[in-house]
């Protein structure tokens, strides 16, 4: 909520005791924006015994030493984070992609790098991985304050200052400035959403988990709203980039239909909110989608392709049958994780990989 303004704080908190009740709102106040129904303490993964020896979960390599795991502080014009960074071994200065990683509420990058396995993932396909921190001073829950218009902008807030973190570890790391990504769960999701639009120029690509799309919430209360119920009452086609414009964003997307923090609906609200982004008012968009059954370690889960009218992929929707708030695919190391796949963190690797910047406005897409 308003925690720097006293005056917003106080009526922030007035509104949600009339409406909540004073045990809910008191939670929710204190969690910043966590739903009535979800628990302020980290949620242990959501994997059982038999998970961790699924035949259909690809083995993978330790992590390499942890000299390559850093722990570093960012300063700049909009504020300060600590984050942390991983550099593959095999790093020898040439530019190599790179992702920027959004934990979620309750987490940090420790957690988020663990629960996601992306650090694992990043060795085997050489990527510098980067965590920014936020930290409890920022927000009580340690969520990114995606849902404050100060920070939904281009100039100023957290949108701004993890975009200058961005290009501060470009610069220290020589990383592929046409190949930088952002992801992030939940609203750490919320705030790669944001990124994505507002930084078009800047992130090649967006992997959201349990997100939200962008513009929908002005405050904690909207933002509650929001995570409970979802939204139709948008008007993304006053945001629609002029004809022949290419500043958008490509997004690959996975939202559990089981999530009971945030709304399966916010999912496909973020689709269509990329679609009406990505083309022009002449364009004849095409989806394409597919169905897999549940398998050994595998949940039951749908696949919408999104295309273009040349037939370039804008956006990648994955739906998960039986999955919760949690990352699919993930490790029980780590928080909001649910080991049986759909891999998220594999899926979103192999949807960056063909997906690359080429200008400030237009993007190559391999087949």
């Amino acid at each position: 909520m308003n925690n720097s303004n006293p005056f917003l704080f106080a009526q922030d908190l007035t509104f949600a005791l009339f409406i909540r009740g004073p045990v809910e709102a008191t939670t929710s106040f204190f969690c910043g924006i966590i739903p009535e129904y979800a628990s302020a303490d980290p949620e242990p993964s959501h994997c059982d015994e038999q998970c961790a020896d699924s035949p259909t979960r690809p083995s993978l390599p330790r992590a390499p030493a942890e000299s390559v795991w850093l722990h570093k502080t960012f300063r700049g014009k909009a504020g300060a984070r600590n984050y942390k960074v991983y550099v593959p071994t095999s790093y020898g200065r040439e530019p190599l992609p790179m992702i920027v990683m959004l934990h979620g509420a309750n987490q940090d990058p420790d957690d988020f790098a663990t629960g996601t396995r992306m650090n694992i993932l990043a060795e085997e396909a050489r990527y510098i991985v980067v965590y920014p921190e936020q930290p409890q001073s920022a927000n009580a829950a340690r969520c990114w304050n995606w849902f404050r218009p100060g920070d939904q902008v281009r100039e100023s807030g957290e949108a701004a200052l993890i975009a200058e973190l961005t290009r501060e570890v470009m610069s220290t790391y020589n990383a592929d400035s046409t190949r930088i990504y952002v992801a992030g769960m939940s609203a750490g999701g919320a705030m790669a959403v944001n990124l994505a639009v507002t930084h078009a120029d800047l992130y090649a690509a967006a992997g959201i988990h349990s997100g939200i799309p962008y513009g929908t919430a002005d405050d904690a209360l909207s933002a509650m709203s929001v995570m409970n119920y979802g939204s139709t009452d948008f008007q993304f086609e006053l945001l629609q980039k002029k004809s022949g414009q290419r500043a958008y964003t490509p997004l690959i997307a996975f939202h559990g239909d089981q999530d009971n923090v945030v709304h399966p609906r916010n999912c496909d609200e973020l689709m269509r909110m990329n679609r009406i982004f990505a083309l022009s008012q002449e364009s004849t968009p095409s989806q394409v989608t597919t169905f897999a059954p549940e398998a050994d370690g595998i949940y039951g889960h749908m696949r919408c392709l999104s295309c273009d009218d040349t037939g370039e992929v804008i956006g990648e929707q994955w739906i998960i049958h039986g999955l919760d708030h949690a990352w699919s695919g993930g490790d029980s190391a780590g928080s909001y994780t649910d080991c049986n796949g759909p891999d998220a963190s594999r899926e979103m690797l192999r949807f960056f990989d063909s997906v690359k910047l080429n200008t400030g406005e237009d993007r190559e897409v391999s087949a």
